[in-house]
């Protein structure tokens, strides 16, 4: 059960950097990975682009619940609420 919701944890850990890396490529309009999330910083939309990253994880917890390894699901949605708070303090500050 534990090996099953560190998977999920993983799995949705590299689903939001991949999520992260392709939503920064596709609006950073043929700037590199490193330029985007410097701009991002200095404009205050970094949050944003984590949490458009997070929606790879929606894809990761519906594969997850339709071959019922409902152990993995959880710990994806567990990285999802995490990844939801960290946005909200780093809004915050």
């Amino acid at each position: 059960m534990k090996k099953d919701i560190f998977i999920g944890i993983l799995v949705g850990l590299i689903a939001n950097t991949i999520g992260l890396f392709i939503t920064a490529n596709l609006l950073g309009q043929g700037d590199d990975f490193t330029t985007v999330i410097k701009a991002a910083t200095s404009e205050g939309f970094l949050g944003k682009l984590i949490s458009l990253g997070a929606i790879l994880n929606l894809v990761a917890f519906f594969v997850f619940i339709k071959q019922r390894q409902d152990y993995r699901a959880r710990g994806v949605l567990l990285i999802t609420v995490f990844i939801a708070v960290f946005t909200f303090v780093f809004k915050l500050f």
